[in-house]
């Protein structure tokens, strides 16, 4: 298994949704008996442990604001999967190819966590459901397919995650743009209103 692509899509994933993203892997690994999946994440304990989490993520993901308050809860225990999975790639020996990839993975897992977060503060100011739920399954999906990827051929997996994370970066700062001219407009909207007349 190429071990930089998998950390580097494996954290991207880890970013989106750390518990799914252990999950396919460890499931792939304990029952495809896919080669080169850490045997960390194929125990029993980590398997119902993420297998519960990700319930509740799937769960807590599709209502406006509370996904919000799961994606801030969640900014430690993202980037901390994403790094743990990148050392386990490298088997942990301490050494610099360790540091190199566990740093791949929590850096890639923070900047898709952040950028999702943003998109789904943004999506949130949406007054219906529909965008919501649509952009957590599309998540789901995202997160399930680049992972089960990382397991066979995770250059194509870091090839996708890297696309996703800068398409990502892009509609948020377009987003981000948007948001600040209407809160502007606003702003000036209120002065005009607020002036006295002369």
């Amino acid at each position: 298994m190429e071990m930089l692509p998998a950390a580097f899509a494996s954290g991207w994933a880890s970013g989106i949704n750390a518990y799914v993203t252990v999950l396919v892997l460890g499931l792939l690994g304990r029952f495809g008996h896919v080669p080169g999946i850490p045997e960390a994440v194929q125990r029993t304990d980590v398997l119902v442990l993420v297998g519960v989490l990700a319930l509740i993520e799937f769960v807590a993901d599709k209502v406006p604001y509370v996904d919000s308050l799961w994606d801030s809860l969640s900014t430690v225990v993202r980037p901390v999967v994403g790094t743990a999975l990148g050392a386990l790639f490298a088997s942990g020996t301490g050494d610099l190819w360790t540091i190199l990839l566990a740093s791949t993975g929590g850096i890639t897992a923070l900047a898709s966590h952040l950028t999702k977060s943003g998109l789904r503060m943004a999506v949130n100011t949406s007054p219906e459901p529909v965008t919501n739920v649509a952009a957590s399954v599309g998540g789901d999906i995202a997160v399930t397919g680049v992972s089960a990827l990382v397991a066979f051929v995770p250059v194509v997996a870091a090839l996708i995650a890297g696309v996703l994370l800068l398409v990502g970066l892009v509609v948020l700062i377009a987003v981000a743009r948007r948001v600040r001219h209407g809160w502007d407009t606003f702003h000036r909207w209120r002065r005009r209103e607020l002036k006295p007349d002369a």
